[in-house]
């Protein structure tokens, strides 16, 4: 049997339902199950002038992919969608389609899980505290930390912090956390890309890593005492650096990665270099989940403008992930 990846659909006013349309035009050496509204796709399908075919999901009868189809695990959106106009009433089948994909990756149905973009602003006007789909997935997991880092071919960034308001972050940078990750991090980096001793880059919190304390004490109090701790348990760490410089070629030819301490410390600088084929991974779940590198776009829903690139490649990068998984 191909791999059978489980993809959810997103924000069903954004370009998530277009993605997924776009998507199903082009073969994959996969089974593809989307969690979602399938008379939403249809409509969209219709909207974008895409030809699409939908078959209900029947966990006893998995097929490959072909072109031009799409098989759909349907969940209703409870009030009719209006593209590029978020709907709070809907807020909650979003969650409803996630959880569902989650927890049938969770259970071992599907090989790997991949994202289409929420919008988290309408979750939470729904009266849902929702921060994002890396922390709801590690809650639904049940696990106490996992890390996100995006890649692209040239380069990958993980994060310390995820969707922390700034200044929130300097509090949540302790020698538990930053140990977890790097924990998390190096062991994905040997088992799930097959990198044997990983070299990890680590930025520093403040400004030029703090100039000798000057500018912050969180490089000495912290963040190098736990490198060096970790180096001296056979880590290969390189830092703290400051991070308007870590990211020069000559420390990236060397770097595997590039830890960030939060999330605009680092990703601005990724998605600069290559915005639509980078692709979002959360470390550290029971089972493999990539995610597009963007938001919603509502204003590019229904459009048929909307480049399907980021989520090609979130799906290219679960296959490779998967493969590379079940060779060890």
């Amino acid at each position: 049997m191909p791999p059978h990846l489980v993809i959810t659909a997103g924000e069903p006013a954004g370009i998530g339902p277009d993605l997924i349309v776009k998507l199903a035009q082009k073969p994959w050496p996969a089974a593809l199950t989307v969690v979602a509204d399938a008379t939403l796709l249809q409509q969209r399908a219709d909207q974008l002038g895409l030809p699409l075919s939908l078959r209900p999901f029947d966990a006893k009868s998995i097929q490959p992919h072909l072109a031009g189809g799409i098989t759909v695990r349907h969940i209703p959106c409870p009030e009719a969608v209006i593209p590029g106009q978020l709907n709070p009433a809907n807020s909650d089948y979003v969650l409803q389609t996630l959880q569902t994909a989650a927890e049938g990756a969770r259970n071992k149905m599907f090989d790997a899980l991949v994202t289409a973009p929420v919008h988290k602003g309408i979750i939470n006007e729904a009266g849902i505290p929702f921060t994002g789909h890396t922390e709801f997935l590690a809650a639904d997991a049940g696990c106490n930390q996992v890390v996100m880092m995006l890649a692209t071919p040239d380069l990958r960034v993980a994060l310390v912090t995820t969707h922390l308001p700034l200044s929130g972050v300097p509090a949540a940078i302790t020698t538990t956390r930053l140990t977890g990750v790097i924990q998390i991090l190096n062991r994905a980096l040997r088992e799930q890309f097959g990198i044997p001793k990983p070299k990890i880059y680590v930025c520093g919190l403040n400004p030029h890593a703090g100039e000798d304390g000057h500018l912050g004490r969180e490089e000495i109090d912290v963040i190098n005492p736990t490198l060096c701790q970790l180096n001296a348990q056979g880590f290969d760490l390189v830092g703290s650096l400051p991070a308007d410089t870590i990211f020069q070629p000559a420390y990236l030819a060397a770097a595997d990665t590039i830890l960030a301490m939060y999330h605009d410390q680092g990703l601005p600088v990724l998605k600069a270099q290559g915005f639509g084929e980078a692709v979002n991974i959360t470390l550290g779940l029971p089972y493999i989940r990539t995610s597009v590198d963007h938001g919603t776009a509502l204003t590019l829903a229904g459009t048929n403008q909307a480049s399907a690139n980021s989520l090609q490649c979130a799906v290219e990068q679960a296959l490779t992930l998967v493969k590379s998984q079940h060779a060890t």
